[in-house]
């Protein structure tokens, strides 16, 4: 079932003003108190969540994913309730957790039919109400750092998009589990390395878990744009970023600093009806044989752009300098949807021109990987065959290879160096 934004119901507590979440952040647990009713001491409600609360910490913490959910009693005081704990916890911690949660919501949404409660580590929510089955992401919560990015907030923003987004695709990609960390580098003088986390349910379908997660993202620059850390959290997935470590496990992806902005030049004349563009990544896309392989990459118009002379594509290494951080990739091969959603179903703003093969489009592929939306234009196939952080990080060499000022250029060099300590990674077919 997809996840359509209307239905996640993102009823985000914003009406919790920055200063009371001041107040808040550092006074775990966060509560939603829901509106459902009361119920009464010693009712067979209140006997139902007892039960459940004797339960439901045991189940959490023996699940392999952290994670358990139950229904106790029959109608009308019938108790549903669900836990997920961070997906790096271990079971003892988890457990605790989930029964303290249990005995804090009696304290802080007393009485309460419908009550959810957020730890770092865990949460439950609990309610009269069947919710387990549903996917809408409900008492949604909004947490957020107190301190504000000092210069280059867009930059910034656009970093913790690029590696929350890339982390929710590896939460669903290659985690059974829904969970996913990852660390980017960014700026030695100011914050050096940025920390994301995102996690569904393992009970949503990857279709669900990444819709989710989109949605809780997109929402970041309205709620979030430069805080130097955040969350928005709900009942069925999550997301966080910080400036400094807050997870225990080691980080599923690394991803490389962000591309520097393009250097500003003088303008030149523009043809009427012809706007003004930053850097742009081309892509000659021929309609008539669409359907035909496409090897087209970032990294070979790096080369092609150093090298015309020189047939053969050769993998520029990744920027960090590392081979050991290189793996091998196949052919970015572009199908009929990728190429519909990178030209927006190749509409006729983005149409170049003719040529012998077809029409020619153009697609900005700068923008996207500035607005965390990259993944929108990598073939599908690849999320399977290839690790995503290899894939962005070489999207993100072939961006630093067509920088405006070629001095900031990579060098061939550097290039060759990496080929050099990794042979068979020489070429792409």
């Amino acid at each position: 079932m997809a996840m359509g934004g209307s239905h996640l119901g993102i009823s985000l507590l914003l009406v919790v003003v920055a200063a009371l979440l001041a107040q808040q952040a550092g006074a775990q647990p966060w509560q939603v108190c829901g509106i459902s009713g009361n119920y009464t001491g010693n009712s067979t409600y209140q006997s139902n969540m007892k039960l459940l609360s004797t339960t439901l910490p045991g189940n959490a913490s023996s699940s392999r994913d952290l994670f358990a959910k139950a229904g106790v009693g029959a109608d009308p005081d019938m108790v549903y309730a669900l836990a997920l704990c961070r997906g790096d916890m271990n079971a003892s911690g988890c457990g605790s957790c989930v029964a303290t949660a249990f005995q804090e919501a009696q304290q802080l949404c007393a009485l309460n039919k419908d009550a959810t409660i957020y730890y770092d580590e865990c949460y439950l929510r609990f309610s009269n109400r069947n919710f387990l089955d549903a996917t809408r992401n409900e008492n949604s919560m909004v947490l957020m750092n107190t301190e504000q990015v000092s210069s280059q907030v867009p930059v910034f923003d656009a970093a913790v998009a690029a590696l929350l987004n890339a982390t929710a695709d590896y939460a669903v990609t290659n985690s059974t589990r829904g969970f996913a960390t990852g660390e980017q580098d960014y700026d030695r003088r100011s914050y050096p390395t940025l920390y994301g986390l995102t996690q569904c349910t393992p009970d949503l379908s990857p279709d669900d878990c990444r819709s989710c997660l989109g949605v809780l993202i997109a929402r970041m620059p309205q709620y979030l744009s430069g805080r130097e850390g955040g969350r928005i959290t709900g009942v069925r997935c999550n997301f966080r970023y910080e400036v400094y470590p807050f997870f225990s496990s080691r980080p599923s992806l690394r991803l490389p600093a962000p591309a520097p902005a393009p250097v500003n030049e003088r303008p030149t004349a523009t043809p009427p009806g012809r706007p003004r563009n930053r850097t742009r990544i081309v892509l000659a896309v021929a309609l008539p044989i669409v359907a035909a392989v496409l090897a087209v990459t970032l990294v070979c118009l790096c080369l092609l752009r150093r090298r015309r002379r020189r047939p053969t594509r050769d993998l520029p290494q990744s920027y960090s300098g590392n081979p050991k951080d290189i793996e091998s990739i196949d052919s970015l091969l572009l199908n009929i949807s990728t190429l519909r959603a990178a030209t927006d179903n190749f509409a006729e703003n983005n149409k170049l021109g003719e040529g012998g093969f077809g029409t020619v489009y153009k697609v900005q592929v700068w923008e996207h990987w500035t607005t965390g939306t990259i993944v929108e234009i990598i073939d599908s196939s690849l999320r399977g065959n290839a690790p995503m952080e290899q894939v962005l990080k070489y999207i993100h060499i072939g961006l630093l290879c067509i920088q405006d000022n070629p001095v900031d250029r990579p060098t061939m060099s550097t290039v060759m160096s990496c080929l050099a300590a990794a042979p068979s990674l020489s070429r792409l077919h």
